[in-house]
């Protein structure tokens, strides 16, 4: 190639990359009227949608979700949950049977769209069930909006999964998913995963909604509640304003959030209190002996969000509600729909405290859960166990302790699915939950044990001031994480989350001299870890010796757990490790592997030695 083409070439290439390495993030205005046919469980809707393309990319096509397509008989969760059969998702189900199968007729889920225009123009659009796919009239250029207007109408399902009429606790309506809304598109394209009933991913929006409902019922939202002088529940010298039909007009309005959801219902209270810097707390539920536990909430809620505001980054919004909709729990931008129905106190608050945390890990740290569950419930629950740890102290050896015992169980099960699977594409109910919430938490929990508890913290941290309201992807925080603690850790990600590989070391012999002892490890796993050693003396001393792993190519320096002595490295290929102390067998009370307990290993029984 003659020099003055190969310039060319390489500025062509340059370009190319950069382009492709540029971050961009589209962005949606909403602008909705809601009807709502309380006796019929129907709804009018009108929606202006602007919608801006902030990619290089020129759009001729754009997709919306029609989420409540799916809960219907022979729809395509149906399909799914009837040939998984028990392996499936146990909230789909009754006695093995999909509960979907046997939705009446006048209960099944729908959303019926009149039309769809674009400035104006009617447009050609097509129902793949709960997928849009709406032909252009005019392409979207790159840095530029448009606006589309629709009309539709749509029946309230049955309640079988997050949305829907009359749950078992009797709330009226859970309008979650309720909407046509416009699908993501990033550098993957367009983000069209059919509702089997799991995930989501969306564009950061506005909403400016009204919603117009019966006059005796009161509205719970994720949102700015525009008019609450004038409905029912949030203000006690509201002048309730009806029209001819007895209806009230709620106002809602949101910004820069994913989603939006609210829930209606006659019997429900209303009581709000503000966390010192924010954000100001609605709690929306039927007041009645089984949820007693709500009137019990304020002060660990309060203490929830301060600790998630120093450790995790600072909640943005002005406003959280957590509202009763009767069916598990479910996050969305601003609220969250949880059962009503709780124990005790710390029963509510496990509930409340992961739900919660969505608000970090999948609202304003918005990665794609349909493609990284692992990220949006495992991160979830990490912040979960982590606020819970200090909302309810327990003498255990770490926080995680219980998520690491409950995934060693499950593993023995020999039914483990890899974490790196798309969230509706598990065969196994179980296994997706294992694969997505417990090893993405504990995705984290060996991290810190990795790279030392303080690097993970200023990960977590870093990680929040990069990315909050954005959409990260697991390569953004592994590129954070490898920056903090100067280690490569693309190795463990590889592991962890693409394989079922597990992490098996033992102690295999000890031998004592008259001023030492000799310990080999071996490792019987498939996953090579470092590995902190300790040894404990009859006066209670602990001494920890770490074993780096050469892959990290740096070492930890430090840890909450406990000081340390560093060792000559533990190469991966080699399968046993000997380590020399210099404590004889009778100044020894006990040695082992990770005295804190933090290490995912599935046969921690020869990981200790009692010296007698």
């Amino acid at each position: 190639m003659r020099k003055s083409a190969a310039i060319i070439f390489a500025f062509i290439i340059s370009q190319f990359h950069a382009q492709q390495g540029a971050y961009y993030q589209q962005a949606a205005k909403y602008k909705m009227d809601i009807d709502v046919n309380a006796e019929k469980f129907t709804y009018q809707g009108k929606q202006t949608l602007e919608y801006t393309n902030n990619s290089p990319d020129e759009l001729n096509v754009v997709y919306f979700h029609l989420y409540w397509n799916a809960f219907k008989p022979n729809s395509m969760m149906d399909q799914r949950v009837s040939s998984q059969g028990k392996n499936g998702d146990g909230r789909l189900q009754k006695n093995g049977i999909s509960t979907l199968s046997s939705i009446p007729k006048d209960q099944e889920g729908s959303q019926n769209i009149h039309w769809i225009k674009q400035n104006g123009k009617d447009l050609k659009f097509e129902v793949q069930e709960t997928i849009m796919k709406v032909y252009l009239a005019e392409s979207i250029k790159p840095n530029s909006t448009t606006i589309f207007t629709m009309d539709w109408d749509a029946v309230i399902p049955q309640q079988i999964r997050r949305s829907g009429r009359n749950n078992r606790e009797g709330v009226d309506m859970t309008m979650t998913q309720w909407y046509p809304k416009i699908a993501e598109y990033d550098y993957d394209g367009w983000a069209t995963f059919d509702y089997l009933g799991r995930e989501f991913h969306a564009p950061f929006s506005d909403f400016d909604v009204t919603i117009k409902i019966n006059k005796d019922y009161v509205v719970g939202a994720g949102g700015i509640l525009e008019n609450p002088t004038e409905v029912k529940g949030y203000d006690a010298a509201a002048k309730i304003k009806t029209e001819k039909d007895k209806k009230t007009t709620w106002k809602w309005t949101a910004k820069n959030i994913l989603d939006f959801a609210w829930s209606a219902d006659r019997d429900y209270s209303v009581e709000s209190f503000n966390v010192p810097e924010g954000p100001k707390v609605y709690l929306v539920y039927q007041k009645n002996d089984k949820t007693k536990a709500w009137g019990e909430s304020q002060p660990y809620i309060t203490k929830y969000f301060q600790i998630m505001n120093n450790h995790f980054g600072k909640y943005v919004y002005p406003t959280y509600a957590f509202i009763q909709g009767g069916d598990g729990g479910m996050e969305y931008g601003m609220c969250t729909m949880i059962l009503g129905e709780a124990k005790n106190i710390k029963d509510l608050m496990g509930l409340m405290a992961h739900e919660g945390s969505h608000s970090w890990y999948q609202q304003m740290l918005a990665t794609n859960e349909s493609v990284r569950p692992w990220m949006d419930e495992g991160f979830t629950s990490y912040a979960e166990g982590y606020t819970m740890y200090q909302l309810f102290p327990e003498q255990l050896p770490n926080p995680f302790i219980e998520r690491l015992n409950a995934y060693r169980n499950f593993v023995k099960k020999g039914i483990e699915e890899p974490a790196v699977w798309l969230g509706d594409h598990h065969d196994n109910g179980t296994a997706y939950t294992y694969a997505s919430y417990v090893k993405g938490e504990l995705y984290l929990v060996q991290l810190g044990y990795i790279m030392g508890e303080q690097n993970l913290a200023e990960t977590l941290k870093q990680y929040y001031d990069q990315w909050s309201m954005k959409h990260p992807s697991d390569r953004d925080f592994l590129h954070i994480a490898q920056k903090v603690s100067g280690m490569d850790l693309k190795w463990f990600h590889n592991y962890w989350i693409n394989t079922t590989k597990t992490i098996d070391y033992g102690i295999k012999d000890v031998k004592y001299d008259d001023k030492s002892t000799t310990i080999t490890l071996i490792n019987k796993g498939q996953v090579p870890m470092p590995i902190d050693f300790s040894v404990m003396t009859k006066d209670k001393k602990v001494v920890t010796y770490q074993i780096p792993l050469n892959m990290t190519h740096t070492w930890k320096e430090k840890d909450i757990y406990g000081e340390f002595k560093t060792m000559p490295y533990w190469a991966w290929t080699q399968k046993e490790y000997t380590i020399t102390v210099p404590y004889n067998k009778s100044q020894l009370s006990a040695l082992g592997i990770d005295f804190s307990q933090r290490i995912a290993d599935v046969n921690p029984e020869d990981n200790f030695v009692e010296v007698k």
